[in-house]
């Protein structure tokens, strides 16, 4: 394996990432391999960075978090921003601040989006393609916000809106091409950059660093039947174990039912269920349901990874030994 992050303080720091999709298990794997490697879990789910939001998210419990140090957790109140290019720069610091002290960052969770922003840079992602996206936990709902927005308000407003965060796309994009005004807009809404930042600094090649070879990619999957029971099961669970008590105390909090988090899987299917559009019964299986359709997503976009190990969660030993091996090789590298 062959570093050619050029300048990269990374050349020095050896980095893991182990992902999946949601229920997966990977919490669980994190647990049993991080005291043997010397690791420390820094997060890669774009929803537990939120405080106060920890049933919903599946965060690690304060007794997790005792036995294996984890990072990037609660870092922002839920009517806070936060995105891929944050994201990004925290992740860089606290991962050279792990290997500084001679342990092992192993980035995990399931926001694939991050995991690219983080290896590829920002810039680097290719923002014309709606692909990139599909798997934000955000992108769905941003998508229909814009829609309903285009036709409650129209594209006049819309366009005036892009004015005022993106001019330079305002500029060249004419309101009545409603494709790329949306586009325009999602991407803010997403990364929090510009679009036209994005593909300016996309255009000039001279600007983007090579992507991180250095990262061991393992991915846990399973039989879509296994997966699926598990997810059933911690829908059950969060609903039963006081998710609906964490959404109440939220909006008791003033954290509204518009805020981008709380417009999330699990959290909008509760606000619902508190606002008695539908029963918890209903709530349950919905809330099952759309949780299924977002692992497959999250599968979808793993796949198309070459880079990726994939094991079952089960695999310990045979994890385990790839990364002693990865870890010895990286060691050979940086001897003179």
């Amino acid at each position: 394996m062959t570093v050619v992050h050029k300048n990269d303080p990374f050349d020095h720091t050896p980095l893991i990432a182990l992902i999946g999709p949601t229920a997966v298990g990977k919490t669980g794997v994190i647990l049993a391999l991080a005291e043997r490697l010397g690791a420390e879990a820094v997060n890669l789910d774009s929803m537990q960075v939120y405080r106060h939001m920890d049933v919903g998210t599946a965060k690690p419990t304060v007794e997790e978090r005792r036995l294996v140090r984890h990072h990037l957790l609660d870092l922002v109140n839920p009517d806070q921003e936060y995105n891929v290019n944050l994201f990004t720069g925290d992740a860089e610091k606290v991962c050279l601040e792990i290997g500084g002290r001679g342990r092992v960052p192993i980035l995990t969770g399931g926001t694939g989006l991050y995991l690219k922003g983080f290896q590829e840079g920002l810039f680097a992602m290719d923002t014309g393609s709606r692909v990139e996206n599909e798997i934000h936990p955000d992108g769905e709902k941003v998508r229909a916000d814009l829609k309903k927005a285009l036709e409650e308000q129209g594209r006049v407003v819309l366009h005036e809106r892009l004015a005022g965060i993106d001019p330079v796309s305002a500029a060249r994009i004419h309101p009545n091409d409603t494709s790329r005004l949306l586009r325009a807009l999602e991407v803010h809404a997403l990364t929090g950059r510009p679009w036209s930042e994005l593909l300016a600094r996309q255009q000039d090649k001279s600007d983007h660093p090579a992507p991180r070879k250095n990262i061991l990619k393992i991915g846990l999957t399973g039989e879509r039947q296994w997966l699926y029971d598990r997810i059933n099961l911690r829908a059950a669970q969060m609903l039963a174990g006081g998710f609906i008590e964490e959404v109440e105390n939220l909006l008791a909090m003033g954290f509204g039912r518009e805020l981008k988090p709380m417009q999330a899987i699990g959290y909008r299917h509760v606000v619902e269920f508190l606002d008695s559009r539908r029963n918890q019964s209903d709530t349950l299986e919905l809330l099952a349901q759309d949780t299924r359709h977002y692992a497959k997503r999250q599968l979808t976009w793993f796949r198309r990874d070459p880079e990726i190990v994939w094991f079952r969660p089960e695999q310990l030993v045979e994890i385990t030994a790839l990364i002693e091996s990865y870890l010895l090789d990286f060691g050979r590298r940086l001897v003179p």
